[in-house]
């Protein structure tokens, strides 16, 4: 496809979708702030987002509306299935220098993966990078709650061998519960609470909020990770706290799930 501003030829290596419902966490806590990091405004059906290199091996990060078509290209991926994702340039939001995710693959026979020089996308932006792993922090806490979703039976069994948290005496994990309990009596920013099908008839639950982020299925159990907890998973006491102000747990997810943006 043509991509960059210099009207070349872009060889794409992934994408990903970044909508209401779906966006790599890495991004934000939220869709607007995702949408934010990368010079766009937020749009209902939100976009698609290209990541590949031109000839001379530079990484290019190309915004388009196109939504179904780059969920098409993704969906066929998995699949294991070929599928030429070649965006019609009118579709183009903005192409960015560099790529906010990390990825592990190149395009042979074109140099190896650099980032253009600052500006040569036109914004004046410096290029877009995945963040360091080396501190913790808040994209690292989203990032550690994106890989419990997706490896969720394995995280699932280690923390309930290791014992998981201390307990809703723990003040973090009090707070987040607080603050996503909160999200089911005034709605947050879109992409704050999202739900996605689990499997017999469970979902897969993540919110995030300042600090803090939670993954849950609606039939088992929540997990919580801190910014002030390096690392650290820890699991969702199933008894509420009326003292407290805290729900049952199944109470919460459920009234959570509710409120959740799903995909469409």
């Amino acid at each position: 496809m043509s991509d960059d501003e210099g009207g070349g030829s872009l060889y794409v290596l992934s994408a990903v979708l970044l909508t209401p419902a779906q966006f790599p966490g890495i991004l934000g806590d939220d869709f607007p702030e995702a949408c934010s990091l990368l010079g766009v405004q937020p749009t209902a059906q939100g976009y698609g987002l290209v990541l590949g290199q031109d000839e001379e091996g530079a990484r290019w990060t190309v915004v388009v509306d196109d939504v179904s078509l780059v969920a098409m290209a993704i969906a066929s991926w998995d699949c294991g299935m070929e599928y030429d994702l070649s965006p019609d340039e009118r579709s183009i939001v903005v192409s960015l220098a560099g790529w906010p995710l990390d990825l592990s693959v190149a395009t042979p026979g074109i140099p190896e993966p650099h980032d253009p020089e600052q500006g040569a996308d036109g914004t004046g932006r410096v290029p877009l990078a995945p963040p360091s792993g080396e501190a913790w922090g808040p994209v690292q806490r989203r990032m550690g709650a994106d890989q419990v979703a997706r490896e969720w039976a394995d995280w699932r069994e280690q923390v309930a061998t290791d014992g998981g948290a201390a307990g809703a005496a723990h003040p973090g994990l009090a707070r987040a519960l607080k603050e996503a309990l909160a999200y089911t009596q005034s709605p947050p920013p879109p992409g704050r609470v999202r739900s996605s099908f689990a499997g017999e008839g469970a979902r897969t639950l993540r919110a995030d909020g300042p600090g803090w982020s939670l993954v849950a299925r609606t039939d088992d159990a929540a997990f919580v990770l801190l910014d002030e907890e390096p690392g650290e998973v820890l699991a969702v006491p199933r008894e509420g706290d009326p003292g407290a102000g805290l729900p049952e747990l199944a109470e919460l997810l459920a009234a959570l799930d509710r409120i959740a943006v799903r995909p469409a």
